[in-house]
């Protein structure tokens, strides 16, 4: 079951469980409509638990994966509404796993758990966090309720602290990072992009392949091999927006952006710029594959497809 599936991560995620485990095996949920999914899917407003409740058991619902969340940027215009939305859709979750024989829970976390008090550099594992958006805090509290459920209940909680997420297949979901995907469409669609954040802030990325392989790859791991319960560093690139810039001018040599930036300024500064996921590649083997210019050359391939497909 995937709550939040028609989401940038979530449309991913189906396809790949599909082929795993096959379309009748995987549940599309989400609060809108059915337009990226095929195969089964429930509508369904993760703030209500008896809805909730009744899908997992109309299915017999063994494995969670829990996407939906307000993101950072869009979490700012209102905070009080993203942080219920948020950590009520959370405890709703753990709930109606623990009371239906849910073997496996999946719920990420997010760089945005970091603050000023860890190191940008090779940011570790273990660190002081305090970040600075609601969309950070509730993630923080999110880390804390599924480590609180396993000690607890015994409930096979795992969490990913996912950098940007990159992907042609959706379009941006209100994230800090959404500037490199924004920045590949401007770039197909022949346009000058302005950036919101300057052309030195490095961040943390991962192509979205990567980004699930390390989601189907933690939650097949053996439980004795999922040692961290609150949620593991991944990595996958770092880069800056000159850099970006930089590797898709290879392929479109007169591209340009102007750099403007804007309130999502003070949270990339808030964030680390390189991410230590040793834990991770220790404990259960994660290791990206794609590099910024493998990035590119896909990200770019299958934009302008799409945009192809549009035009007819």
């Amino acid at each position: 079951m995937i709550i939040g599936a028609n989401g940038q991560i979530g449309t991913a995620l189906f396809a790949e469980l599909s082929t795993i485990f096959g379309a009748d095996s995987v549940v599309a949920c989400d609060i809108r409509g059915t337009e990226t999914q095929n195969g089964i899917f429930e509508q369904l407003d993760a703030t209500d638990f008896p809805a909730l409740v009744q899908v997992i058991k109309k299915y017999k619902v063994t494995h969670i994966y829990h996407l939906a969340a307000i993101l950072s940027a869009k979490g700012e215009s209102d905070p009080v509404w993203a942080w219920n939305i948020n950590i009520q859709t959370l405890l709703n979750v753990l709930e109606a796993a623990r009371g239906n024989n849910v073997r496996k829970v999946f719920i990420p976390s997010s760089i945005a758990v970091f603050g000023k008090s860890a190191p940008v550099w090779n940011t570790p594992q273990s660190s002081y966090l305090d970040p600075v958006t609601v969309y950070g805090v509730s993630k923080v509290a999110t880390e804390n309720w599924c480590n609180y459920y396993f000690n607890k209940y015994k409930l096979d909680v795992r969490s990913l602290r996912y950098p940007g997420v990159i992907s042609y297949e959706t379009m941006p979901g209100g994230g800090t990072t959404d500037y490199a995907i924004e920045m590949y469409h401007k770039a197909v669609q022949g346009r000058e992009y302005t950036c919101f954040l300057d052309q030195e802030s490095r961040l943390p990325m991962i192509y979205m392949a990567d980004a699930i392989r390390a989601t189907v790859e933690l939650m097949g791991t053996t439980e004795e091999n999922v040692k961290i319960r609150t949620s593991y560093n991944i990595a996958g690139l770092s880069f800056t927006p000159a850099e970006l810039q930089n590797s898709i001018r290879a392929y479109f040599p007169e591209f340009s952006c102007v750099f403007k930036p804007d309130f999502r300024q003070d949270i990339a500064a808030s964030w680390p710029k390189v991410i230590d996921d040793s834990v991770a590649a220790d404990h259960w083997g994660w290791k990206p594959q794609y590099n910024l210019s493998q990035m590119s050359e896909v990200m770019i391939r299958n934009l302008q497809v799409n945009y192809r497909k549009t035009a007819l």
